[in-house]
């Protein structure tokens, strides 16, 4: 029961004779007054999560007797009448054995696609379940929330890529300059995994191990995790010492981890003292001693993000004595370091980076902690995340269908059976009306696909990640949820399975973070 009250009664409301009705998924460009000013455009999108929710909810037997018999229960109560679809769901139980009839073409996962794009279409295979392309419209919509945080993530990675190489001349260390600290920020434990699978999409530091487990069981990845993190204190192991131990409690924690990195909330009673006599002369001794390997990392937790991060940076530097890098800013020892992960967004992290390059800091110096703003604090219109239907058969003859409403341009939808493709000069465009083969886009670069594909017999799920080389024209791959035993014979035998697919190791959309473009990042 994956589908919001109206779409159970949807299947009486399409034209009679109807026999397929097919649907996609784009996050619509937004069409805004050039007048304003907006901070972060969000241009391009970072698909990904469409495999989790796949193997998840719609992989294998979905129809069961069980299931029909507690829908057509619920629902009868719920809307004090007999609407539930009883006899298409017994139907699809019978013919299919509970498997679903329906068919996806989804871009690669990781693919970065300008808005505006199609990035995945839906449509039933079987003239009889033609309503349930729409039916599944809710669970694939949640989408848009991995998608919108791999997004996000991706563009505070522009934003910290851009600032390093300024203030550094390199890229080292990219990959772990925004560490993911929302684990108790979100609302549930799948919220949790889902969000900090997309953020590890582009980065490598994590707390929120779910998103560890995420990657593991539906997306596998060449190493052995996929996210890293360091011992850190919290407040309780601080105050738990009494404010007049603070001292004491600095250097138990940092006696404790001497071979790794240890982070070591600072703020409980006084980050500027902390910095400046705690950890600037009490334990000076104890830190400059460790490696550039195992660096104390000083966290403050408090305050204005921008003046916090400054006043702890020039109390360090006095403590500290940095040194001038090739670009002319200023380096702590590679002994201790900062972490700011209070107040943390998209928005206040381009404001301390951009003052950190005012006062003469290395972004070296830093890395950031996000929680709720990172895998929270997001919506479905932040990328204006959309499934309209564009193309339906009724009485034998396909028509193309639209919105256009007079009171929003922006939510015009697109018409017909839908394509993406990459021209010859390296930009996207979407063709519409099933104009897949038009001449005038010229011969489109060879793009490879992702391919899932989920037989029934033998309850076979294949995801194979790749089509042939050879299939130039289109960006789509094919998930068939559907009975083709012939196939899946023909496809089982090693030299025709060979020759026809190329499975990948599965972490495709996880080799984004080994990327080092601060602009654009291609999978």
């Amino acid at each position: 029961m994956f589908a919001p009250s109206p779409q159970v009664t949807h299947y009486k409301q399409y034209p009679p004779n109807t026999s397929k009705v097919y649907s996609y998924f784009e996050c619509r460009e937004r069409r805004t007054d050039p007048t304003k000013n907006r901070k972060v455009k969000y241009d391009k999108t970072v698909f990904y999560g469409l495999q989790y929710i796949l193997n998840k909810y719609l992989k294998g037997k979905v129809v069961t007797p069980e299931k029909i018999q507690e829908a057509k229960e619920v629902y009868r109560e719920h809307f004090q009448d007999d609407v539930f679809n009883e006899k298409g769901w017994t139907y699809i139980l019978e013919k299919y054995n509970g498997h679903l009839p329906i068919e996806i073409k989804a871009v690669p996962e990781g693919s970065v696609i300008p808005r505006g794009n199609v990035l995945f279409t839906v449509e039933s295979t079987d003239p009889e379940c033609y309503w349930l392309t729409n039916w599944v419209e809710t669970i694939l919509v949640q989408v848009w929330y991995p998608i919108t945080v791999a997004t996000n993530s991706r563009e505070q990675k522009k934003i910290l890529a851009k600032y390093l190489m300024e203030t550094s001349g390199n890229l080292e260390g990219l990959a772990y300059k925004l560490h993911d600290f929302g684990y108790r920020g979100v609302s549930s434990q799948e919220t949790a995994g889902i969000g900090a699978s997309a953020h590890l999409v582009n980065f490598k530091g994590t707390d929120t191990v779910a998103g560890i487990g995420v990657i593991k069981k539906y997306y596998g990845t060449k190493d052995p995790v996929p996210g890293f993190s360091v011992p850190a204190a919290e407040h309780s192991t601080i105050t738990a010492w009494g404010k007049d131990h603070e001292k004491d409690a600095f250097e138990h924690i940092i006696k404790q981890f001497p071979n790794v990195p240890v982070s070591i909330v600072s703020d409980s009673y006084d980050i500027y003292n902390a910095c400046e006599k705690i950890w600037g002369e009490d334990l000076r001794s104890l830190i400059v001693t460790r490696s550039a390997n195992a660096p104390l990392v000083v966290r403050p937790d408090s305050g204005n993000p921008l003046d916090t991060v400054l006043k702890v940076l020039e109390i360090l530097g006095k403590k500290f004595q940095p040194v001038e890098n090739s670009k002319g800013f200023k380096v702590l020892p590679p002994y201790i370091r900062v972490i700011q992960g209070d107040g943390v967004d998209i928005n206040t992290l381009q404001e301390i980076v951009e003052g950190m390059k005012q006062h003469k800091w290395s972004i070296e110096n830093i890395s950031f902690g996000s929680g709720g703003a990172l895998l929270q604090k997001l919506t479905r219109d932040l990328l204006n995340c959309s499934f309209k239907c564009s193309y339906v058969v009724t009485n034998g003859l396909g028509v193309n269908v639209f919105k256009d409403p007079v009171a929003d341009p922006n939510k015009r939808s697109k018409k017909g059976r839908l394509s993406l493709h990459r021209t010859p000069s390296g930009d996207f465009v979407t063709l519409e009306e099933g104009k897949g083969d038009l001449e005038e886009y010229g011969v489109v670069s060879s793009i490879p696909t992702v391919a899932h594909r989920h037989f029934c017999a033998h309850q076979c799920f294949l995801l194979l990640k790749q089509i042939n080389k050879f299939c130039q024209h289109c960006f789509f791959s094919h998930f068939h949820i559907f009975c083709f035993p012939l196939l899946l014979l023909f496809l089982s035998f090693p030299p025709f399975a060979n020759l026809f697919f190329y499975s990948p190791p599965g972490p495709a959309a996880h080799s984004l973070s080994e990327r080092e473009d601060c602009e654009d990042v291609h999978i």
